[in-house]
């Protein structure tokens, strides 16, 4: 497997890969300054590489750079932490990591290049768009729907059978008790919209 980007995400999708003894065969970076990366060189030549796990952590870029790659050839894998527990009836989009301690229960649908990310709890029947973040301990409750590109920061709460838009952010430690339209900003207890998104 390679690594696409050589920051601080892409250790946390190291760890990921070493938990089911994925070996990582190079890693990625467009940026020359990058040399190194955790011991391992860092290459900027796309020439000859495998299987490649976007690790950007803005859900805006990491389309961007998937759309890219999908143009130039480029196949995606998927990580799933040794310590997340995923149901067999749960599906996982490529180019997608699942952290340690997350839960993807019965009959959810993960999209692609999305992060559920550690603690995060992906409940039975949701629906999780492309380039979704998910972040460290959020809970989407029974049947919930998150479009493409939303982020439900951590600790965020979203009730059985809401849907969070495209593009939007829900704040960190919001609840939310009523569905979030598509490109804006919204936290709080309970969510409320503040703002449009600057990328919707």
């Amino acid at each position: 497997m390679y690594l696409y980007g050589a920051g601080g995400h892409a250790k946390s999708v190291r760890d990921v890969l070493t938990s089911r003894h994925i070996a990582i065969e190079g890693i990625y970076d467009d940026n020359p300054a990058a040399v190194e990366f955790m011991g391992l060189p860092v290459q900027h030549s796309l020439a000859g590489i495998g299987e490649v796990i976007i690790c950007i952590g803005d859900n805006h870029r990491r389309r961007l750079i998937a759309d890219r790659l999908c143009r130039q050839g480029i196949t995606f894998g998927r990580g799933i932490h040794a310590q997340a527990i995923v149901s067999p009836y749960a599906e996982i989009g490529e180019g997608t990591v699942v952290m340690p301690g997350a839960i993807v229960n019965s009959g959810a649908r993960i999209g692609r290049h999305c992060i559920i990310n550690s603690g995060a709890v992906v409940e039975h029947d949701c629906r999780v768009g492309d380039f979704v973040h998910i972040a460290s301990h959020a809970t989407l409750g029974g049947g919930v729907t998150a479009h493409e590109g939303c982020l439900v920061s951590a600790g965020a709460t979203v009730t059985l059978g809401l849907h969070i838009g495209a593009w939007s952010t829900v704040g960190a430690g919001a609840v939310v008790v009523r569905d979030v339209p598509d490109g804006v900003i919204a936290y709080g207890i309970p969510c409320r919209v503040i703002r449009k998104s600057n990328h919707h």
